[in-house]
């Protein structure tokens, strides 16, 4: 369940800038209110769209966040260190040869609507995104080298594979009951995203009511197999932008707040009743470059401009960029220049281009380069490609987003500087995504969430990973490279954690030098909630990790009500995370996996 910002789950979309008015579904309730009208309620701002419910469908971050609380993995990173802990799947085991994997599911476990989770549940999940094209959408890459998925019985699952696959457990993929989606014939049809479908879960908190751009409402699960959480409800309301969501905090309207801009975050670190959250972040924000954008079939797509096809115009344009800037003024320092794809809150796989390989902001170098290419400049100063026309490229990007905003015209400015003309075209939210998706689109701002294994935000990058038609996001940048591609198969069968690291890091410098992108920084995680309404949520990692938007659903479900909260009862304690990431290591080892490589796949969206 990768996310993008844009998630594919690309920077997640922020809802359209219509001014400061915010979206809700009713009068909010104070409170101490709401605690007397139904128990304690977690009011959290959605600066987000969603896009789907539908979690076959689902990509922004905001979307797959929700379906993170509703219906349960096999297996999830724990909240402790990221390493994977059971969910569904109480055990697991592989054969010798790493082609066949045994999943034990966990007895006893319901959906909402009474009947029982079992293994024909996964096994059904599974084979419906393998087998129809619609269902593949959001976690299609997971099983493309599945060869069967199987059910013996209630409690086994036995996925046979056609080459190992380090990343079996690290399948982010909820498993949805059988009895309800194999009614839904057709996965557009809107049905899919409506209470009554999306409404019988088996995770913590369970979808009760939803309004498109308003509210999502979700219950605590009553019967959850690991206890029922210490709120009652958690609300997901939408507001137009991040300044109306800071100002429902302070009034005491919502609790909790992510996705802070570093004013908004400086500034609540002194206001009464809120508490602030600083955390090293897992997404990439990137200035993607449309090099060619194609389908499947390498049909060509789009609109975008032929020369951005010569890497070395690319080359130059990263060359061109000043990261550090970004990161100092437009990000108030919370954050880090970039480099690959694999954030640098994930340590084992981050790769840091070395000094000689590095695309440091020097505009001679990028001007001599594009002179060497055969990019004159014309009389007013602005280069001239190969059809004796201006090199003029449009740059999109959000309105409603505050870097977008700020970060484009430093890029204007510093790709003016080496004769390139650079208009902005700053639109809605739909609108970037709609034409990044289809290749309309000469630079964009965008951004994806990755999570501890590496696997699946370099699949998105591989040829397989282009889409079918024009319109789906199941590629990040349209980027199609053999070399990158032969890394890729490499890291996803390597089982040794130190070379399977390497290999991962190598296709990350591929995709650097090539260029399809720029990644422009790793941002920090900057969130605030009413410390007078809850004492605390459990971060991911332990201690020094987010709260929302986790590769999990912790942090919520993990929420605690100031005074001990108004139930008294249920959800797990940090230290019992501990123990279920402790007790799958055994797990693990038995199963003959090393230990080292257990993380899991993607985003988030989005």
């Amino acid at each position: 369940m990768g996310m993008r910002f844009r998630r594919r789950t690309r920077w997640v979309k922020s809802i359209t800038v219509a001014g400061a008015a915010l979206l809700v579904a009713g009068p909010f309730v104070p409170a101490a209110q709401a605690q007397q009208q139904g128990g304690k309620v977690l009011r959290v701002a959605l600066v987000q769209e969603i896009d789907h419910l539908n979690p076959f469908l689902a990509s922004f971050a905001s979307s797959t966040m929700v379906g993170r609380m509703t219906w349960e993995f096999l297996t999830l990173p724990s909240a402790e260190d990221n390493t994977p802990a059971p969910g569904l799947a109480e055990s697991w085991s592989t054969s010798p040869d790493k082609l066949t994997w045994t999943y034990k599911i966990r007895d006893g476990v319901k959906w909402s609507d009474g009947q029982p989770v079992t293994a024909k549940d996964a096994a059904y999940t599974f084979t419906r995104i393998m087998t129809d094209e619609n269902a593949q959408e959001a976690n299609g890459t997971y099983v493309e080298n599945f060869d069967s998925v199987t059910a013996p019985d209630d409690h086994t699952l036995v996925i046979r594979t056609k080459a190992p696959q380090a990343s079996m457990t690290a399948l982010d993929v909820p498993i949805v009951p059988e009895h309800i989606w194999s009614h839904q014939a057709a996965m557009s049809d809107p049905v899919t995203d409506s209470v009554p479908v999306v409404g019988v879960g088996d995770g913590p908190f369970l979808i009760s009511e939803y309004r498109p751009n308003e509210l999502v409402r979700l219950k605590a699960n009553p019967d959850y197999w690991r206890g029922r959480a210490k709120i009652d409800e958690l609300q997901f309301i939408s507001y137009k932008n991040s300044e109306a969501a800071v100002n429902a905090l302070k009034n005491n309207e919502v609790d909790f707040v992510n996705r802070l801009t570093s004013t908004q975050f400086d500034t609540l670190k002194n206001a009464p009743g809120i508490a602030t959250n600083q955390a090293g972040g897992r997404r990439y924000r990137e200035l993607m470059i449309n090099h060619g954008a194609q389908l499947l079939s390498r049909q060509p797509i789009g609109d975008g401009n032929p020369v951005l096809k010569d890497v070395r115009v690319r080359q130059a344009i990263a060359r061109a960029l000043d990261p550090q800037t970004l990161v100092d003024k437009v990000l108030g320092g919370y954050g880090q220049p970039g480099g690959g794809i694999v954030p640098a809150s994930f340590p084992a796989y981050h790769w840091d281009p070395p000094a000689s390989a590095r695309y440091a902001f020097d505009p001679a170098a990028a001007n001599a380069q594009l002179d060497q290419a055969g990019y004159p400049r014309g009389n007013d100063g602005i280069r001239v490609g190969p059809d004796g026309k201006p090199i003029e490229l449009r740059l999109l990007g959000r309105a409603s987003e505050d870097f977008a905003q700020r970060a484009s015209d430093y890029v204007v400015s510093w790709l003016g500087a080496v004769g390139i003309r650079v208009t902005k075209q700053l639109v809605s939210d739909n609108e970037v995504d709609q034409r990044t998706n289809e290749g309309n689109y000469d630079l964009a701002f965008s951004g994806w969430g990755t999570s501890p294994d590496p696997d699946y935000i370099l699949s998105k990058q591989t040829c397989a990973a282009l889409p079918t038609v024009p319109g789906s996001s199941s590629s990040t940048a349209f980027f199609c490279d053999a070399d990158f591609d032969r890394l890729y198969a490499a890291e996803s069968t390597e089982f040794d954690p130190g070379q399977r690291a390497n290999l991962v890091k190598q296709a990350q410098a591929r995709y650097y030098d090539q260029v399809p992108s720029v990644v422009l920084d790793y941002d920090n995680v900057l969130e605030a909630y009413r410390s007078d309404n809850f004492a605390s949520f459990t971060k991911q990692p332990a201690n020094t990790g987010q709260i929302m938007e986790q590769s999990g659903y912790w942090g919520f479900y993990g929420a605690t009500p100031a005074g001990g909260g108004a139930n008294g009862s249920g959800g797990l304690s940090p230290g019992a995370w501990i123990g279920i990431a402790a007790g799958v290591v055994v797990v693990l080892a038995i199963g003959g996996t090393a230990a080292g490589r257990r993380r899991k796949s993607a985003d988030d969206q989005e």
